[in-house]
């Protein structure tokens, strides 16, 4: 077999053009705009395909996005609810349906131990043997591991502690009082979920994002893509890093639609309080500055909406869409829940978000705060790319459909590099073959 750029691929010699790290939607679509340049390429995964929806989710998780906005590059929702949000093991056969649509060439139960540069471009070390390939795209995702703040030392050792990595049902609890930590949109789904299950429940608000569920008739996805603010690109926001770091919005994929913030939180017998900033002798320490973080939350969500009623009109063509809304202010308690007894509470969940884990990865491109060095994808080493980070190329990137456009415009530009190390290549060639003709 012979890869597109040339270079002749022995069967088992571990040696392609590109390798793929991560076999989930954003490795996968990939893989597909590779197998329509004939780029010859391998995607290595760690477990199976949609692995870390099959290991790392809690079971009553749904996607964000509707049903009908689950696209890839050539593939797309077809089931009979396009309204509704996908269960975990909807997104598994979604992603996996994909895969077996590609043919794409998965190594799956294969764990990358290094990539380090190499002669000629990179070596990829696996429990499963080397590749060797001319360029790497990381598609790991930046949901690898999650945050745990170093306050969680100070815990006392009978509370048990639970991230949204190892948590999957309220069975897992202990009887009593749970403190969520965090409240974008896992902290404030879980939270219900425990408070459902018969918890006295505790949340610790910081930043986040409030945002209905449904706006003016449609869903809030529909009016930020009708508005065209999911497609602004990376290269037109001022503080890229910022906006990198937005917390996820409050948004929960239900068939109720319901509008998943504080207020429906307290309204179900929810205690909020500030940012959890220590514990001390058995009591937790909140913030006070809940009332000002909550403000600044509900005057987020009136820009976004007014910025959606400035541009949505145009778009609505059949004249579907109902009024403009404005919503009740998130409601603080007062006088503010500065302290709590922790012996209420038999659980602590981390829902404080990911970090990546790119420990194996011996390229010199990480920041100092361990992340890669990138422009839009366009990792700062030739030949390396990255994909699946939030924010990567556009504000959509965080989502299913944000991997095909993101896709696509790193594997043009991997294309244009392989072309031009070939041209390098032959011209080398070209000059070593002339000397020895003439030395001949």
């Amino acid at each position: 077999m012979t890869g597109r750029f040339g270079r002749a691929r022995k069967p088992g010699a571990g040696t392609v053009d590109v390798v793929v790290i991560g076999a989930g939607h954003s490795g996968l679509a990939v893989s597909h705009y590779l197998a329509a340049r004939s780029i010859d390429h391998v995607v290595l995964e760690r477990g199976e395909v949609a692995n870390s929806w099959r290991r790392e989710r809690w079971d009553s998780l749904r996607l964000l996005t509707p049903n009908w906005l689950s696209t890839l590059p050539g593939y797309g929702y077809s089931g009979a609810d396009p309204d509704g949000y996908m269960s975990m093991d909807e997104v598994i056969g979604f992603i996996s349906g994909y895969a077996r649509s590609l043919g794409a060439p998965v190594r799956t139960g294969t764990t990358v131990k290094s990539v380090a540069a190499a002669a000629g471009g990179y070596r990829v070390q696996t429990d499963q043997g080397t590749w060797h390939s001319r360029a790497v795209v990381i598609a790991t995702g930046a949901c690898n591991l999650p945050v745990i703040p170093a306050v969680a030392q100070a815990l006392p050792k009978d509370i048990a502690q639970l991230t949204p990595a190892n948590y999957r049902n309220p069975g897992q609890l202990a009887p009593g009082g749970v403190l969520v930590v965090g409240a974008s949109a896992t902290g404030v789904q879980l939270a219900a979920e425990f408070r459902r299950a018969g918890h006295p429940v505790t949340i610790a608000v910081g930043e986040h994002v409030r945002m209905p569920r449904v706006y003016r008739g449609r869903d809030i996805q529909w009016c930020m893509q009708a508005a065209g603010i999911l497609d602004q690109r990376y290269d037109e926001v001022d503080d890229l890093g910022r906006a990198r770091r937005v917390p996820s919005p409050q948004l929960v994929g239900s068939r109720g639609k319901q509008f998943m913030d504080l207020n429906a939180l307290s309204s179900d017998g929810v205690r909020l309080a500030g940012r959890l900033a220590g514990i001390r002798e058995r009591k937790a320490q909140f913030s006070g500055s809940l009332s000002n973080v909550c403000a600044l939350a509900d005057l987020k969500m009136g820009r976004l909406l007014t910025a959606i009623d400035d541009r949505v009109d145009t778009y609505d063509q059949e004249g579907g869409l109902g009024p403009p809304e404005r919503f009740e202010p998130t409601r603080v308690p007062q006088p503010p829940l500065l302290s709590l007894d922790l012996r209420e509470i038999r659980t602590v969940v981390w829902a404080t978000g990911y970090r990546p884990d790119w420990s194996w990865l011996e390229v010199p491109v990480l920041d100092r705060k361990g992340w890669i060095r990138h422009d839009g994808g366009v990792a700062d080493a030739p030949g390396l790319y990255v994909t699946g980070l939030p924010f990567l190329r556009r504000r959509k990137s965080s989502f299913i459909h944000g991997a095909e456009d993101d896709a696509r415009d790193l594997c043009d530009h991997l294309f244009g590099w392989l072309g031009a190390l070939a041209r390098r290549r032959s011209a080398s060639m070209a000059v070593v073959q002339g000397r020895i003709q003439m030395s001949g």
